[in-house]
């Protein structure tokens, strides 16, 4: 076993104790002619070294060298076990599996030798109060919840690169309707505006051009505008631009989960509670920013905007099926709309309708693309008639409210032909629109359970309102001497 200068220094510090060459050996952990070896010199092990520049053993690729440097020159990018895999095939017997480790080294080696030059980051120097970064983290693997249900969301977070402050808004989704919402917040929090706000590609901002590039968003640009900042943007596929906020995601979801471990639950009662307790976490973060936030404060110029509409607002005409779509999601809406223009509030978490500038409804907005929801009650009047539209239905499952409504239609449309199931779902589901669902919901449970077919006409007897019966009230003899006494009581002046 090689000897480590650790060792080398306990031996002599201990022969300067005991002077003795064979206790301070066996202390020292190594043989006597060892430790006499290292008192006569000066040097330590590591000092005795010599580089090695001569192979121990002959190089296996060798032979193939020059051909797996004329394909890297090729393609510098192509990596090892690619190569070793084509060199299994070209040779069959030359070489065995657990070579590849050696080729691994031996590309490393080159590509830090000869290999192409590499790109370097150059760390800057950030000016007090001229940009702030956004970008869109999601934390649901920290698993929040409110009142039990996962609350799948993204924190718009915005930082201040200079002193590190930061504020964050949930939202659903990556969105405009998201930034609309958040930048503001974190200003108006703040205080301050500074001279540039900076993102990424996102859609949020941006959208692509004819030429392959990407250009701002006009509510983007608006929204700007109306904040007193200046649009500025990372280069395409270049995260270390936006290197602040991209760190800054990390450091704060552990931050968040740190202080979710000392609240001892995730759980929360209302949605605006785990905001409040959100701004709290910023608050007390921010506190440690000091000096240098007082540096940004005093670089930028008062917040002077008014408050910003958390929405932006679009123009559609409703389908002959009673549908909107916006952003790429199909949505239902009261069939008196149906072939109307219509005015649509896209918040990041709802929509709001609007005809004649009345609120008709307001949706729950979906996150994702291509996606769809559909009001049963919206739908199912007209349906009723049109029996026949059911079963094809482009959005049928949206019709089945619960998983109950869906098995209630399989035993239907087991026991029933198709155009009796359908027409006695669509009664059943006509009842859910008029009553209560759950009342309907626990019906079809009951009749599902004892195996009975659950056509409409039992399901309305199950939920039919109990029919009030009136009380037999004698009418009590009326007195007319007491209103003889009030009459005759004295009426004392007013002052």
């Amino acid at each position: 076993m090689a000897v480590t200068d650790a060792q080398v220094k306990k031996l002599r510090a201990e022969m300067a104790q005991t002077g003795n060459v064979g206790v301070s050996a066996v202390r020292a952990g190594m043989h006597r002619n060892t430790a006499t070896k290292y008192l006569a010199a000066d040097d330590l092990p590591s000092d005795l070294k010599t580089p090695r520049e001569w192979r121990t053993r002959k190089d296996p690729f060798e032979q193939d060298w020059a051909w797996i440097v004329s394909k890297l020159d090729e393609s510098p990018r192509l990596e090892a076990r690619t190569l070793f895999d084509e060199l299994l095939r070209q040779h069959p017997g030359r070489y065995e599996a657990g070579q590849l480790r050696t080729l691994q080294r031996r590309l490393k080696q080159w590509r830090a030798e000869d290999g192409p030059e590499k790109e370097l980051f150059f760390p800057q120097q950030h000016v007090p109060g001229e940009a702030m970064q956004t970008d869109f983290t999601w934390m649901t693997s920290l698993g929040i919840t409110i009142v039990g249900e996962v609350y799948a969301h993204a924190l718009c977070h915005s930082v201040l690169p200079y002193s590190d402050w930061s504020w964050g808004t949930p939202c659903l989704s990556e969105s405009t309707a998201a930034l609309k919402k958040s930048v503001p917040a974190a200003l108006m929090r703040l205080g301050r505006r500074p001279k540039f706000h900076q993102t990424d590609n996102s859609t949020a901002a941006t959208h692509r051009l004819d030429k392959g590039k990407r250009g701002f968003n006009d509510d983007y640009v608006e929204l700007m505008e109306h904040l007193g900042m200046k649009p500025r943007t990372i280069k395409i596929r270049k995260c270390n631009q936006n290197g602040d906020v991209e760190a800054g995601n990390g450091a704060l979801k552990r931050y968040v989960a740190q202080q979710l471990m000392l609240r001892e639950s995730r759980d929360f009662a209302t949605h605006d509670d785990y905001v409040a307790w959100l701004c709290q976490v910023f608050e007390t973060r921010n506190r440690t920013r000091g000096q240098r936030l007082e540096e940004e404060l005093a670089a930028m110029d008062p917040v002077t905007a008014s408050p910003v509409p958390e929405y932006t607002e679009m123009r559609t005409r409703v389908s002959s099926g009673s549908t909107i779509r916006v952003k790429t999601n199909t949505y239902s809406v009261p069939s008196q709309l149906r072939d109307e223009c219509v005015k649509v509030r896209i918040f990041d978490e709802r929509l709001e309708v609007y005809y004649a500038d009345k609120l008709r409804v307001t949706i729950e907005r979906l996150i994702g693309k291509q996606r769809h929801r559909i009001n049963y009650r919206h739908v199912v009047p007209s349906m009723l008639r049109k029996s026949g539209a059911f079963r094809r239905y482009r959005f049928r499952d949206d019709l089945y409210p619960t998983p109950t409504f869906r098995r209630a239609f399989e035993a239907l449309d087991a026991a029933l032909s198709e155009r009796e199931a359908d027409i006695e779902y669509l009664r059943v589901l006509h009842l859910a629109a008029t009553t209560m669902e759950t009342e309907v919901e626990e019906a079809l449970g009951q009749l599902l359970t004892s195996g009975g077919v659950p056509t409409a006409d039992r399901v309305k007897t199950l939920v039919a309102p109990e029919q009030p019966t009136v009380p037999d009230i004698a009418a009590p003899a009326v007195e007319l001497g007491t209103y003889d006494e009030l009459l005759e009581q004295p009426v004392e002046a007013v002052a």
